[in-house]
């Protein structure tokens, strides 16, 4: 039976360039079918068109009966904008269907999360292939929707993990849900985040604010994925990520469980959120 995937661009613009290469890695999956909506190519100032286009593509992947998951093309600033009428118009056909993305892609995933429609998993997207060796990661991806579990971030795969739901968010997109109406209850969660791009000092910000919000929930533990392309700033900030993670975590006596393979890189790890790991589980 073959696997049909819809990819739509709730954010920003995927080039029309890397869908070859997308789909040559696709071509070792025979039992995976892609399909790119027309929308992924739509542009509108920073956006794949405005909001209402990146919005009904949404509604079109996730609504159709015929379509098994639904990636997100790339991030890039935007998909919150469309999440809560999204929320309002998801059919029951979404239930029944993976959301596949990360990055920006958080806001639809938390929010689904939250709503409890269909299966929302952080997960590489397709403008990765443009990545150092990033046709490892599309397959990645294509390896999970087929059933493999090496594909899912390893501490997942440890003994007695499914007493705990998992989610993976950007920090900063998880800093953004926090406080709105948008954010998901992650009580007895472990709570994974990476980030890219950002001084220390705003990494440290917004530890700051998430703490406010994620402690008081009583989250089972936080871990670290890769905290990369950070620039540099005009003086030493005195500490690195991992220091940063740990220090905000002590502060808000929540424990700090350790790294997590997930970022912004060719190496980020599939995670499912809640406790099912499995596709056929959705």
């Amino acid at each position: 039976m073959t696997i049909r995937v819809a990819i739509c661009a709730p954010s920003a613009s995927f080039p029309r360039e890397l869908v070859a290469p997308v789909m040559a890695v696709a071509g070792r999956f025979p039992g995976i079918e892609l399909i790119f909506h027309d929308q992924c190519f739509a542009e509108a100032g920073h956006f794949a068109g405005t909001d209402e286009q990146r919005l009904h593509a949404l509604l079109d992947c996730a609504n159709d009966p015929g379509i098994d998951a639904v990636w997100f093309a790339r991030g890039g600033y935007g998909s919150n904008r469309i999440c809560e009428a999204a929320m309002q118009f998801l059919s029951k056909e979404a239930d029944r269907k993976a959301f596949l993305g990360s990055s920006d892609g958080g806001y639809l995933l938390g929010s689904l999360y939250k709503a409890g429609i269909g299966m929302p998993v952080h997960a590489p997207m397709p403008l990765d292939v443009k990545r150092d060796r990033g046709e490892e990661a599309i397959a990645r991806v294509l390896g999970w929707l087929s059933g493999e579990d090496a594909a899912i971030e390893p501490s997942m795969l440890e003994p007695g993990f499914d007493k705990d739901p998992t989610v993976a968010f950007n920090l900063t997109t998880l800093a953004m849900l926090a406080g709105t109406p948008l954010m998901p209850d992650l009580s007895d969660h472990v709570v994974m985040v990476e980030e890219v791009s950002e001084h220390l000092y705003a990494v440290d910000r917004l530890f700051f604010h998430l703490m406010q919000v994620i402690a008081p929930m009583c989250i089972t533990g936080l871990r670290l994925g890769n905290v990369s392309d950070v620039p540099e700033n005009d003086r030493p900030f005195g500490t690195d990520a991992l220091g940063i993670a740990r220090d905000w975590c002590a502060r808000s006596t929540i424990p700090f469980l350790g790294r997590a393979q997930i970022g912004h890189d060719h190496a980020n790890r599939v995670v499912p959120f809640g406790r099912r790991r499995r596709f056929d589980e959705r």
